[in-house]
């Protein structure tokens, strides 16, 4: 038996991606459950499934508040700070769309004051992050985007309660993936953005993960660049 060295059928990164954002679209039209969203939708789930390869997951579990897509570009347009509860969301997001939109990436997980917080207050370091992250950018504009620790949303909601911030200036983008807090910290986040009319997206139940986080800010980037060559955002 011999073994044959091969080569990928298809070679060009560029290429690669066109030619699996083609499969993607072929293969939604199976799902009659993509009839439900606009077209703005259709580009985050599009990237969402490009991430994970899980169609019935994503669409089954995405939800949307009203004008979620749009609020988050408005944000972002206005260099809103990006509080992530884990470094590889900050590591995965694309340089040149941060630096485009001067959005900072603000992520205290790994900081010592951050461990004496979590210890003194017998939390999660998580959940300690984002409480001081709210704590100092609570007058800017801020998406807060979680791939990992359910613990971050209950800190992200209640300090922003508590610190009484101007929520038509905040979106939840909430893709934490596991089993213990995970789906009822999901459930609070929605609750959360139906009843205070904040911008959220959210993956329910139990799937999701980082890299889904990084590819929903990815799909809301590439959409402003998008407006932008049609100068829909001219003079913003």
């Amino acid at each position: 038996m011999e073994f044959k060295i091969e080569e990928p059928p298809i070679n060009i990164g560029a290429d690669i991606s066109v030619k699996s954002f083609e499969m993607i679209e072929e293969e939604l039209k199976e799902y009659e459950k993509i009839k439900e969203f606009d077209n703005e939708q259709k580009e985050v789930i599009s990237r969402l499934i490009h991430t994970t390869t899980c169609f019935e997951e994503v669409l089954n579990n995405i939800y949307f508040s009203k004008d979620a897509i749009k609020r988050v570009q408005e944000l972002l347009l206005n260099k809103a700070k990006i509080i992530v509860d884990v470094n590889m969301i900050k590591v995965g997001l694309s340089d040149f769309y941060l630096k485009k939109y001067e959005n900072e990436v603000v992520c205290y997980i790994n900081e010592p004051f951050t461990f004496e917080m979590a210890e003194k207050n017998k939390t999660t370091r998580s959940y300690a992050a984002v409480v001081e992250a709210i704590k100092r950018h609570k007058n800017e504009p801020m998406v807060l985007a979680c791939g990992n620790a359910p613990t971050f949303i209950y800190a992200a909601i209640n300090t922003l309660l508590e610190e009484k911030v101007d929520l038509s200036k905040v979106a939840l983008l909430l893709f934490p993936v596991g089993f213990v807090n995970v789906v009822e910290s999901k459930a609070y986040g929605r609750k959360f953005c139906d009843f205070f009319d904040v911008a959220g997206i959210i993956m329910q139940g139990r799937f999701g993960s980082s890299t889904m986080s990084v590819a929903t800010l990815h799909a809301i980037y590439k959409l402003i660049k998008d407006y932008d060559k049609d100068e829909k955002y001219n003079g913003k």
